[in-house]
């Protein structure tokens, strides 16, 4: 879909070679949803049943998900980790800085970059 949605689509060489790739990709892709997914239906087990949100909730919240775990996939490794590091596990920009072995303005920089990132995703889901 990617490809199709390019402007210019790239010339072929080795077909075979491109294939495997795309089919490596979309098995990789098909995994961590899997585990993605396995993850969010034990946090909503582990929920008690007046507080579980609606089906159609739980569906959105989901593809919200899946959508914003692709997006942090594109970031660098580092940046990623600041981002995830502050808003899940609650680090503090000094923890993060001595994790990743770089400065703090470094780190705020990652996080914002990130968080920039969540905005765009939020806007063009919004749209849908």
């Amino acid at each position: 879909m990617r490809l199709l949605a390019k402007e210019q689509v790239p010339e072929l060489h080795a077909p075979r070679t491109f294939l495997a790739k795309v089919a490596q990709s979309v098995l990789s892709n098909h995994y961590r949803r899997q585990k993605l997914e396995r993850a969010y239906l034990e946090a909503l087990a582990a929920m008690p049943e007046l507080t579980a949100p609606s089906l159609e909730t739980q569906a959105i919240l989901l593809e919200t998900l899946i959508a914003l775990d692709a997006a942090l996939e594109c970031l660098e490794r580092p940046v990623r980790e600041a981002f995830l590091w502050s808003q899940v596990d609650g680090l503090s920009h000094g923890e993060i800085a001595e994790r990743l072995a770089i400065s703090i303005t470094t780190v705020k920089r990652y996080i914002v970059k990130a968080g920039a990132l969540c905005i765009m995703l939020d806007d063009s889901l919004d749209l849908q």
